[in-house]
């Protein structure tokens, strides 16, 4: 199962069969992680296998939005997570942003804690989201260098953890991976 598959399966379970791509949900397909201000990071596994993805979404106000975190059940406790999220910050840097904006659910505390440990700080309802609890923002420092690589999130293939990379689409739509 792909792992935006696995999440929507994931959050339908979590959350009484809810639709992540429901018309009353803010939006976070393909389209909105385009380049040049968006863009989609794939943690991929050394047998090639995705073990973690997330978003970056432009905002009308000039922030971004973090969108689409998701890492397989088997990959947590690992700091895969905290790993993804600082690759997200990193990359959301590059791409000239000052302000990251997110959110998570009442019953995925630990993203909630996650987020938190990060330095987001709690925020209002700024994207709309029905189910969400928690909204949190961060300023981002400037861009002065690439984020220390763990040997989970290495970019060389290991035995121990995935590694980052950028996703990209294709003419038809499909997301597929190319190095960082």
């Amino acid at each position: 199962m792909s792992l935006l598959n696995a999440m929507r399966a994931e959050m339908a379970d979590l959350y009484d069969d809810l639709d992540i791509d429901a018309v009353n949900m803010p939006k976070a397909g393909p389209g909105q992680f385009a380049p040049p201000r968006g863009d989609f990071l794939i943690g991929v596994g050394p047998d090639g296998r995705g073990v973690c993805c997330g978003g970056i979404k432009p905002l009308p106000d000039g922030a971004c939005e973090f969108k689409r975190m998701y890492v397989r059940p088997e990959n947590r406790r690992q700091g895969v997570a905290r790993e993804l999220l600082a690759r997200l910050e990193h990359r959301a840097r590059e791409l000239g942003y000052e302000t990251a904006r997110l959110d998570t659910g009442p019953r995925q505390p630990h993203s909630e804690r996650l987020f938190r440990d990060a330095g987001f700080q709690p925020i209002g309802n700024f994207n709309g989201n029905p189910i969400a609890s928690f909204f949190g923002e961060k300023r981002l420092l400037p861009c002065v260098a690439d984020p220390p690589r763990s040997p989970a999130t290495s970019p060389r293939p290991s035995k121990r953890g995935p590694r980052l990379a950028r996703a990209r689409q294709s003419a038809d739509g499909q997301a597929g991976t190319r190095p960082p």
